[in-house]
């Protein structure tokens, strides 16, 4: 039986900060996590810098597991993050546990995806591996 928590990022569209923290959710405490990311929009792929960058640093090739989804379909949730929702958070039927506050770094230099990255990383251990 998986007593495991259901841990859901959430941004709008599902494409770039929630799919990088399912990501790396998976690969650092999937032991103790059930990990998922959702949006209340969808786009038709994953963000390919995002792609191509997680790749690169972490070796997982988030194009081959994940794809844009909405929280409808996923597992209902247990803990909810917002990557950072600037205007307001997408409601999602339920309150958000956490706003992560992590800018978008869609359209930026690489070296801005690698800082956004490093964050998301910083906050899943905080979060899920140090506790």
């Amino acid at each position: 039986m998986n007593n495991k928590k259901n841990v859901v990022f959430i941004c709008v569209h599902n494409s770039c900060r929630s799919q990088i923290a399912e990501a790396l959710g998976k690969h650092f405490a999937s032991d103790n996590y059930n990990f998922y990311s959702a949006g209340t929009e969808t786009k038709p792929e994953i963000n390919p810098d995002a792609v191509r960058i997680v790749k690169e640093l972490y070796g997982i090739d988030m194009s081959k597991s994940q794809y844009s989804k909405t929280i409808d379909d996923i597992p209902a949730p247990d803990i909810v993050i917002s990557m950072g929702c600037d205007v307001g958070c997408p409601y999602i039927g339920r309150k958000i546990d956490h706003d992560w506050g992590i800018s978008d770094p869609t359209g930026k230099c690489d070296e801005q995806f690698i800082e956004v990255i490093r964050q998301i990383e910083k906050k899943i251990i905080e979060s899920f591996v140090n506790r």
